[in-house]
């Protein structure tokens, strides 16, 4: 068996045993991939997304970080990272995460998805908005929903509908339990 069947082998039976939520197996079928190929980012990506699916967010952002160093162009693990970042209210690292997104083509939900989080720290929630709404309309398939994005945007369109509401979102919450606030 050359490497890249073994390793897209281990790739897939990881993703299999997320699905079943078998993390353990999931684990280690992603660090056997990583062994097989260590100098890509993806399976340290899935590597996050697992820890953070089972809510160890030190170890989800300590895996998205590695993918970035192996693979800086790997959007998916910049924007979770930046996320993770952002729902722990450590923003400033978040934006600087999420600088290469900002630069993205029009053409690229992430890029819309990083700037509305970015317009949400300047408090300009209709560009926010506007900037969501449109990475939704891009994504051509059920990335957004699982990033979350649209329950972001339910949150701004009742706050924007609703001018009685005090600063921030008392009780309503964005992805990764980040705090709209």
């Amino acid at each position: 068996m050359s490497i890249p069947v073994a390793y897209d082998d281990c790739l897939d039976r990881g993703l299999a045993a997320s699905v079943e939520q078998r993390t353990a197996l999931a684990l280690s079928h992603f660090a056997q991939a990583s062994a097989l190929a260590p100098a890509s980012g993806v399976p340290h990506l899935l590597m996050g997304a697992e820890h953070a699916c089972r809510g160890d967010l030190v170890l989800a952002e300590d895996a998205y970080a590695v993918a970035l160093r192996l693979a800086p162009e790997l959007h998916l693990a910049r924007y979770q990272l930046g996320l993770l970042q952002f729902g722990a209210r450590r923003t400033a690292a978040a934006l600087a995460t999420w600088q290469p997104l900002f630069a993205l083509c029009a053409s690229q939900p992430l890029g819309h998805f990083a700037r509305g989080f970015a317009a949400l720290v300047e408090d300009d929630h209709e560009v926010a908005l506007r900037h969501f709404r449109r990475g939704l309309a891009l994504s051509r398939d059920d990335v957004a929903a699982a990033l979350g994005v649209g329950t972001v945007v339910e949150a701004l369109e009742s706050r924007l509908g609703d001018a009685s509401l005090p600063a921030g979102l008392p009780g309503r919450s964005g992805p990764g339990g980040t705090r709209l606030q």
